[in-house]
């Protein structure tokens, strides 16, 4: 199969360009998705594309929705037409943010959308017009809390500041599932074959690690997977660091949908966080925080 990643210069990108070494991978600097003549040109000659390009600045959107839209919504519609045009198929990368945020079970996949912020808005765009333009071979599979090897994430802010502070504070009233773009780019990998296999039915999944805990869950594993003093992590609540963006309280997800696929539901969060941890990048963190 003849695969296209864009947004291939993000977290996710880099480890799905390890997952499928000989996919075209298309950095922003190669492709913009909002160009429909580019995108055209991009996607033909391949049997899958995985959209991971997107406006990831959640703040910003607030005062800056319509670019945010223009990237998130009107970007994965361009690529659903020529996906149309040519009979590939797309895997849109979306967000907890498209759902209200106030469950207090995982949200199944057809849980109903109500975005909270701007972002969530413009990503719910994205969905819909991914999943009105190819009903047979369109897939949008939402992620959330996501850290990988590059760029900034959590994970490494966390590792960071015990580095720099004896103490850290992190928020312990926002639920949700931390998950490692290594273990998300091997499903969606699983997924598109299933899917050109006809084994996996189009539509909404779920990509998130098993289990669920808080932020401050999250910091104080850190710190004991690092060989660091969990009691170093304090709690506060949200309202202790206000945002523009709303942030959804509950962004636990389920993930039923995958069974009916063929495809196995992602590692618990410990065990992603736990092998991620033996990565280079983060071992090198972890030394300059002992």
């Amino acid at each position: 199969m003849r695969w296209l990643i864009t947004g291939a210069g993000g977290a996710l990108g880099h480890d799905l360009r390890a997952a499928l070494p000989d996919a075209t991978a298309a950095t922003r600097a190669d492709l913009d998705i909002t160009d429909a003549e580019s995108v055209r040109a991009a996607v033909r000659g391949h049997d899958v594309v995985i959209n991971t390009a997107a406006y990831t600045a959640v703040d910003a959107a607030e005062t800056d929705e319509a670019e945010a839209t223009r990237i998130n919504g009107h970007g994965p519609a361009l690529l659903a037409d020529a996906c149309a045009a040519t009979g590939a198929t797309l895997l849109q990368i979306s967000t907890d943010y498209v759902l209200p945020g106030d469950a207090v079970s995982p949200c199944p996949e057809d849980a109903v959308t109500d975005p909270v912020n701007a972002y969530g808005r413009s990503k719910l765009a994205g969905e819909q017009a991914v999943l009105a333009t190819l009903p047979d071979r369109g897939y949008v599979v939402r992620t959330a809390w996501l850290y990988g090897e590059t760029g900034t994430n959590f994970v490494a802010t966390m590792l960071k500041l015990a580095a720099a502070r004896p103490t850290v504070s992190v928020v312990d009233d926002q639920r949700g599932q931390p998950t490692w773009t290594s273990a998300l780019a091997a499903q969606l990998v699983a997924l598109g074959r299933a899917a050109r296999t006809g084994a996996a039915a189009p539509g909404v999944y779920h990509g998130t690690a098993a289990g669920e805990t808080t932020w401050h869950g999250l910091t104080t594993a850190i710190y004991e997977l690092a060989g660091l003093d969990p009691a170093r992590v304090a709690t506060t609540t949200s309202d202790a660091f206000p945002r523009p963006a709303k942030r959804p309280a509950y962004s636990v997800l389920g993930h039923d949908r995958w069974a009916t696929a063929g495809v196995a539901v992602q590692p618990h969060w410990r065990d992603q966080l736990a092998e991620a941890l033996r990565r280079p990048s983060f071992v090198r963190l972890i030394e300059a925080a002992r």
